[in-house]
């Protein structure tokens, strides 16, 4: 694989000195951000993206709804490790050399980089976790393929990895996530749906505010006396 990249004549190796020389004409601090956000504030900002998302769903008011939704939350870090796992032997049969050892004149603004390069882990996890919240919410999801993107092109940026590395990354992470899906939420749907129903659990599913209306409009004795007790409480 590292022989597809070899020579400046490949447009993968252009788009990879286009890209990474963005980096050599930025400031100091630019770079430092950069450096930060490609490898750390990128993956940050996803996981806060999932937490709005689980905090989102358990306002819905239809039981079902954020059963199903909530499966998804939960399928999204699973199917972003099983993605990783994948990728583990992929690399090692590949063996794609990191581009600042195949070629001069790379800013690389991260050291230490010293395993192989296909497929980018960064790209994987994080379009794994949002083709796998893209299942459970639409808008979070379509927000985190953004973030995803910008973590593929902060990793090129970076000069760490070849824009097909990074590709290769979106392509793995996509379809572990959405392949998989289908037997992944038959099994998580059913375990969800009896952590809601539990005492302690329900929590997780739906926020307590939507229980007790959902229970006033059914007219259920435990949403009166609950009612009451805030009423003296107040």
């Amino acid at each position: 694989m590292a022989g597809l990249a070899s020579d400046g004549s490949n447009p993968d190796v252009r788009l990879l000195y286009d890209i990474n020389g963005i980096a050599k004409s930025a400031p100091g601090w630019a770079d430092r951000a950069m450096e930060f956000i490609g490898e750390y504030g990128i993956l940050l900002a996803v996981v806060l993206l999932v937490l709005g998302c689980w905090w989102s769903v358990r306002k819905r008011p239809d039981t079902e709804s954020a059963v199903t939704a909530f499966a998804g939350i939960v399928w999204a870090p699973l199917a972003a490790g099983i993605a990783v796992l994948v990728n583990v032997p992929i690399r090692g049969f590949v063996g794609r050399a990191r581009p600042f050892v195949e070629h001069q004149g790379i800013d690389v603004l991260v050291k230490g980089k010293t395993d192989f390069s296909f497929v980018s882990d960064h790209a994987t996890l994080t379009m794994a976790i949002a083709a796998g919240l893209f299942v459970a919410h639409r808008k979070f999801g379509l927000a985190a393929i953004g973030l995803a993107l910008a973590e593929g092109f902060c990793r090129v940026f970076m000069g760490v990895h070849y824009p097909t590395d990074v590709v290769g990354g979106f392509a793995l992470g996509t379809a572990v996530a959405l392949l998989l899906s289908p037997l992944a939420m038959a099994l998580l749907t059913p375990v969800v749906r009896a952590v809601a129903r539990s005492e302690r659990g329900r929590v997780l599913v739906r926020s307590r505010r939507v229980r007790m209306v959902a229970a006033a409009a059914m007219d259920i004795p435990e949403a009166r006396s609950e009612s009451g007790r805030n009423d003296l409480a107040a």
